[in-house]
């Protein structure tokens, strides 16, 4: 190929093309985008149900039940988006394995994608994530490679893909920008839009909790993208970071110890999470999430995982402040993923003694405002 002569010189210069483009590649690659949007196509929107609270107190307190998504949590979104975002980046491959650093509810629905396209799937988890999740993992035809000290999952992962000539997914560093925040039926969209006919339709307070950051990212920038006056709410575990990196405005910050809530806190502030954002933090104990999601059990029948009673607590706390206060208004939180991956963890008292965690005051709590409306001193 060449170029007309310049004016300067009336030279002709050779101009160099290189395509790497190849048949082969470009069909597969639009056939597996077909798929994964296909997924989206087929899965109805999850539900919004009610927590009940009495009507006189005139607040209203709902879940997004994120559970229901065919892999049965709040990452199923995001795992679509992040091999959406992989496959038309070009870093996805035809017949290269996909590796992610999970604890490991992303890695099931990322194993889930990887099957629907036909590549393999490593899931780098520390050891003492939940046999129920590593088993489905299994199921949709991943593989786990596990490692003792939950801090050393990112440098493992990025180890196995240059071993395996891989793409490292990193959802810690990729959640926030492989999700659409300004619309196209994310997580936002979808509880605005599910709440219309509420009788506070406009959220007083979304609550949220943080393994990547992606969520409560997208939220907060919906919520301000569309001008509406909700406030997010950021509920973290013990042995987590975000609490303290988003108060002192450190995002060096770090912490020793990996957190007993699967699926939510990280030992460092994680470039997804998206600090100025967000309106306000609350550090909740694991015995209290504990409580909470027990105490959601006994309300509406639905055991659901340790983050879903984080973002409970807060929540609660919250209606709590808006009923002494005489605010009426919606509070909307989370179910992440179901119980019954959990049941010798959160759902054991055996479990429980072993951690030293005791619920007991924490249930007290919560039975007391929803007895009287008001938060134990």
């Amino acid at each position: 190929m060449t170029i007309p002569p310049t004016p300067r010189t009336g030279r002709i210069l050779d101009t160099f093309d290189v395509d790497r483009s190849d048949a082969g590649y470009r069909e597969w690659l639009k056939e597996a985008v077909r798929k994964v949007q296909a997924d989206a196509n087929r899965s109805a929107d999850t539900h919004l149900l009610r927590f009940p609270l009495p009507e006189a107190w005139d607040v209203d307190l709902y879940l997004k039940d994120e559970s229901t998504h065919p892999t049965g949590s709040l990452k199923h979104r995001l795992a679509r988006s992040l091999f959406l975002y992989g496959l038309c980046n070009g870093w996805i491959r035809p017949g290269r394995p996909v590796i992610e650093a999970s604890s490991g509810s992303t890695a099931v629905s990322e194993a889930y994608f990887a099957g629907l396209i036909g590549v393999p799937f490593i899931a780098v988890m520390p050891r003492t994530t939940s046999a129920e999740k590593c088993r489905l993992i299994e199921f949709h035809g991943g593989r786990c490679h596990f490692v003792d000290d939950p801090r050393t999952m990112y440098e493992a992962a990025l180890a196995l893909a240059a071993e395996t000539g891989g793409h490292y997914m990193d959802q810690f560093t990729y959640a926030e920008r492989a999700t659409d925040w300004r619309g196209n039926n994310n997580i936002a969209e979808s509880i605005f839009r599910q709440m219309e006919l509420e009788r506070f339709p406009e959220p007083a307070w979304i609550v949220a909790t943080a393994g990547t950051g992606g969520t409560s990212a997208t939220i907060a920038r919906y919520v301000h993208y569309r001008q509406y006056d909700t406030r997010i709410c950021v509920a973290d575990p013990e042995n987590s970071c975000f609490f303290d990196g988003w108060a002192t405005g450190d995002p060096d910050v770090t912490c020793d110890r990996g957190s007993r809530i699967e699926g939510i806190g990280r030992p460092r502030m994680e470039p997804s999470f998206v600090p100025g954002a967000v309106d306000r933090m609350m550090k909740v104990p694991d015995a209290a999430s504990v409580a909470a999601v027990r105490a959601l059990e006994a309300a509406i029948g639905r055991r659901a995982g340790g983050s879903t009673g984080t973002g409970l607590w807060s929540a609660l706390r919250i209606v709590a402040e808006m009923v002494a206060e005489g605010r009426s208004g919606s509070v909307v939180t989370l179910l992440c993923d179901p119980g019954d991956r959990y049941l010798d963890k959160y759902y054991s008292d055996a479990w429980l003694a072993e951690q030293g965690l005791d619920i007991t005051p924490y249930a007290a709590a919560v039975e007391t405002l929803l007895g009287t409306g008001a938060w134990p001193a």
